[in-house]
């Protein structure tokens, strides 16, 4: 059972997606945000584009989007990349713990997209490469997720 939707047959029909990606690896970060940007208005769905310097900088700029109380989910897309500090453990963990957190308090989803790879290649693999389309995917999980909440309040 399915809280009363189906998954196979999700519209983003009235819904208000927030997209929120970083500046830093754009060349990634545009990627991901334009394959979800076409997939939730190809769905119906009513989208806006924002930008921030860095991942850590996701985690406010998405807890802001959510208190404004103006869309149905936010998806935020940044790219890390390993290097040779502890650099990107230290963001990666800022961002996954913030994210993780706004999801707990559990007012609007707020979707994953943020690539921790070891090098650009692997990056560039889930940006419509080997690995698949990850700004797609976090599009039709964002769909999904407002779905299921909007059945738990039928």
């Amino acid at each position: 059972m399915n809280g009363g939707y189906s998954p196979e047959k999700l519209s983003g029909e009235d819904m208000r997606i927030a997209v929120v990606r970083t500046r830093w690896n754009e060349h990634i970060t545009q990627l991901l945000a334009d394959g979800a940007i076409k997939t939730l208005q190809d769905s119906g769905a009513e989208v806006e584009e924002f930008v921030v310097p860095g991942a850590v900088e996701l985690t406010y700029a998405a807890q802001r989007l959510t208190d404004t109380e103006q869309f149905d989910a936010v998806i935020v897309f940044g790219c890390v990349i390993k290097g040779d500090t502890p650099h990107f453990d230290y963001v990666c963990s800022s961002v996954t713990q913030g994210i993780t957190s706004l999801n707990a308090d559990g007012i609007i989803p707020v979707i994953f997209g943020v690539l921790t790879v070891l090098n650009e290649r692997q990056a560039l693999d889930r940006c419509g490469g080997e690995a698949g389309h990850k700004g797609i995917e976090a599009a039709n999980t964002a769909i999904e997720m407002v779905c299921f909440s909007r059945s738990l309040d039928e």
